[in-house]
């Protein structure tokens, strides 16, 4: 049984050059599909509104440097901006951006028309009226119709907002504020109101933050090339005008979100300057105070007379101590303020003071690294993988700073120390001058200290107060936004080639998955893998139903097929085998009887029968034809089913077999014996002697003789009527047979349970491409109808 399985294979797959002729067999279903596609196609068309893609050049600034001579706070004042092109990218086609942009222009409101085949978005001069929503927060969304006539009055009607449904009709002014089931409602002329205007207009609000969103991912930003600063902003939008005004306030709010962050730096160093006027200005308070409480009460007026020339190197000294004071007074607080963790992401005092150019440039580089930590944070989150890579460098930064303040300290010191000795080597000069004239002095060096630092800061601060007065935009637009005025979606011709392919591609998957999924026998192709000897195949005689689930047993209309001089396709088929069973047949033997049988019901066999014998006939073969088929006598139907046949003469009721045998309208040669009356045995009738005694007999008479028997899996009378057979024609029906039931067709064979058996391929399609070529002997190619034609 494994070596007869194995010879069985389904080799139904499909060739490429199969498939395509079953796709000009089936040109209807592409014609079909193609309309149904194309006709989608023109719909999506006309019924999509047109879109335009405009565009604009920005050049960012990306390094813009400014020198000042108003000392070491010059970092301070935000000239010095280095910022990475890829985060500006990101800035612009941020949605909290675009949010302000749609908040700006109002982008949550949305007005449209009916045109011919779709509603029309109508915004900018061709807007009549402008909608507020008084009521509905930004967070929702809501619809009404509002119809404008010509007088100025105003019908609200179809409101919508979530749940929310209502047809009520709500009538007001143009310019009033209207109580409606979405609340109030503000209907207010636009600029571009002309008298008379008369429309309906359909108004849908959508929430402001998915507008942002909306608008943001439409936004396209690129960089014009690798090494260029110019910025090109793309977006697309059914109106032109709304295009435009995007981009324009798109540019608008990032310079303004820009010059807010760089404000921030002179901000905070205005606030730290104001704090220490303050203070210094109490402290000088309280130094003038004790000067003129000290002359007052010891009658001094001015000792700078006594000893000058002491005096002037203690002047210097002093002098000196005191602009390292100052050094070291900044360089603390610088220091204070930098490791105190609540100013951790606050930008330092860059033009402090200090000297040390080396410090000063830290700082500003400190400064511009958090300016730009603080600016990624506030569009983006503290969990962002570059706000941490610089969270890291900040903390490097700031380790840095104070290691060098430290050391600045220890060198400010020891000069203060050189200062202070050279000092009191003057001062031991003057041992003569009284305490209260040593007193005074110290006094009023305190004094002149408060009044240079005081002086000092208010400088500062009027310089910051014009940097941030000065700050210039970090952009620049190259070209204003514009572009074409032709619609850039949809593309017509896109979506027509798109309809095309799927209106080319449909048809073929059908096709495909439908002969794929065929588990039946469609042709010969089906039988190369069984062993049985095939005589040939017989196509429909009338037209098959295509589609598969519709192939259930057809009506075998009893008609004769086989007629003299006809040559058409099923004729010159019946020819073919009649040709491959006469090869097939002993040629010494006189007489062959032929048993005719099948596996199913309405395989054809009867139909087959009856037309090999007429085609035997017409070549001048004597034959006959014998119904054993006891149960449903079908081929008795060919002549009428008469009432004595072959059951009679095994039963015994009649005795001579040639008053059974009954000429056929096909000719002399062509006899035929019918089954007669129905017996209730038949097995039994066919297990008799006189069956085997009447073939032997009519052998002599006729040179094949055509036995027509049930199917074999239905009753067990083919097993019997075998025995007396030469050769056994098994007919497989196209269409019917399942392909799993070939393995038991080849068990037949190859257990030689029916004498020669061999194959005869009945209802193979004919008409169709495929089976021309793919399963038949292509009859059709020499057109044998055409020549009978001619011959009538």
């Amino acid at each position: 049984m494994a070596s007869t399985q194995k010879g069985v294979s389904d080799t139904g797959y499909l060739s490429i050059k199969e498939l395509f002729i079953l796709c000009l067999s089936h040109w209807h279903w592409f014609v079909i599909s193609l309309v149904i596609c194309m006709g989608v196609a023109v719909y999506k068309i006309v019924t999509t509104e047109p879109s335009y893609t405009r565009t604009a050049d920005v050049y960012i600034k990306m390094s813009y440097q400014k020198t000042s001579d108003f000392g070491l706070l010059q970092e301070l004042e935000g000239f010095n901006y280095k910022g990475s092109f890829i985060n500006e990218i990101g800035i612009f086609q941020s949605r909290d951006l675009m949010t302000k942009v749609a908040r700006r222009l109002k982008l949550d409101m949305n007005y449209s028309v009916d045109d011919r085949f779709r509603k029309a978005t109508i915004y900018g001069s061709s807007l009549p009226v402008e909608v507020i929503m008084t009521d509905i927060p930004e967070s929702k969304a809501a619809l009404m119709t509002l119809s404008l006539a010509s007088d100025g009055k105003v019908k609200l009607t179809d409101f919508v907002c979530g749940d929310m449904v209502s047809s009520d009709v709500v009538k007001g002014n143009l310019g009033d504020t209207i109580s409606t089931p979405l609340g109030r409602v503000a209907v207010l002329p636009s600029s571009f109101y002309a008298a008379g205007d008369e429309q309906e207009i359909y108004v849908r609000k959508i929430p402001m933050l998915s507008a942002g969103a909306m608008y943001s991912g439409k936004l396209s930003v690129e960089q014009q090339d690798e090494y260029s600063d110019i910025l090109t902003l793309t977006v697309s939008d059914v109106s032109i005008k709304r295009a435009d005004d995007v981009l324009n306030t798109l540019i608008d709010v990032y310079n303004e979100e820009w010059i807010k962050d760089k404000n921030q730096n002179t901000i905070n160093t205005n606030i730290f300057i104001n704090e220490r006027l303050g203070l210094i200005e109490q402290e000088l308070g309280n130094v003038e105070s004790d000067i003129s409480s000290f002359k007052s009460q010891n009658l001094m007026s001015d000792v700078e007379t006594a000893a000058s020339i002491s005096l002037a190197q203690v002047s210097a000294a002093n002098e000196a101590i005191k602009e390292l004071n100052d050094q070291i007074y900044m360089a603390e607080y610088i220091r204070n303020y930098i490791t105190n963790e609540a100013n951790k992401f606050q930008v330092l005092p860059a033009n402090a003071g200090l000297s040390n150019a080396s410090i000063s440039g830290q700082i500003a580089t400190y400064n511009q690294e958090l300016l730009e930590r603080n600016s990624l944070v506030s569009h983006s989150s503290t969990s962002n993988p570059l706000v941490i890579e610089m969270d890291a460098s900040l903390d490097a930064l700031r380790q840095a700073l104070v290691r060098s303040i430290d050391n600045e300290l220890v060198a400010l010191n020891t000069q203060v120390q050189t200062q202070k000795n050279t000092r009191g080597q003057a001062t031991s000069q003057i041992a003569s001058s009284p305490n209260q004239a040593r007193y005074l002095l110290s006094v009023e060096r305190q004094q002149k200290v408060k009044e240079s630092l005081y002086l000092f800061l208010l400088q500062k601060r009027e310089e910051n107060e014009l940097s941030q007065a000065f700050t210039a935009y970090s952009t620049r637009v190259i070209n204003v936004p514009g572009g074409s005025t032709v619609p850039t979606a949809p593309v017509k011709t896109n979506i027509l080639l798109v309809a095309f392919a799927i209106g080319l591609a449909i048809p073929i998957i059908l096709i495909f998955l439908i002969e794929s999924t065929v588990s039946v026998v469609r042709g010969r192709k089906d039988l190369e893998g069984l062993t049985v000897p095939f005589v040939g195949e017989v196509p429909l005689a009338y037209e098959r139903k295509r589609l598969p689930w519709a192939r259930k047993k057809q009506d075998t209309a009893t008609f004769i097929a086989v007629k003299e001089n006809h040559r058409d396709v099923i004729n010159e088929a019946f020819r073919v085998v009649r040709a491959n069973l006469e090869f097939m047949l002993e040629r010494e033997q006189q007489s062959h009887v032929v048993m005719v049988t099948s596996i199913n019901v309405s395989s054809g066999k009867t139909f087959t029968c009856y037309n090999l014998a007429a085609a035997l006939a017409i070549k001048g073969k004597r034959v006959l034809t014998i119904d054993l088929d006891l149960r449903k006598a079908s081929l008795s139907a060919y002549i009428n089913s008469p009432k004595k046949g072959i059951s009679d003469f095994l039963a015994g009721s009649v005795t001579d077999v040639k008053d059974i045998i009954y000429p056929t309208k096909e000719g002399a040669r062509f006899d035929f014996i019918p089954v007669g009356k129905i017996a209730p045995n038949p097995s039994e009738l066919l297990y008799s002697d006189s069956l085997t005694e009447v073939l032997a007999e009519l052998r002599k008479d006729y040179d094949y003789i055509f036995l027509d028997c049930p199917p074999v899996e239905v009753v067990a009378d083919a097993s019997i009527i075998n025995r007396h057979a030469d050769l056994t024609l098994f007919v497989i029906r196209a269409y019917l047979l399942e392909k799993e039931m070939l393995s038991e067709i080849e068990n037949f064979y190859t257990q030689n349970k029916y004498k020669r058996l061999t194959l005869l391929l009945n209802g193979t399609d004919s008409k169709s491409g495929l089976h021309k070529y793919r399963y038949g002997y292509g009859y059709g190619n020499y057109k044998y109808g055409s020549r009978e034609k001619k011959k009538k």
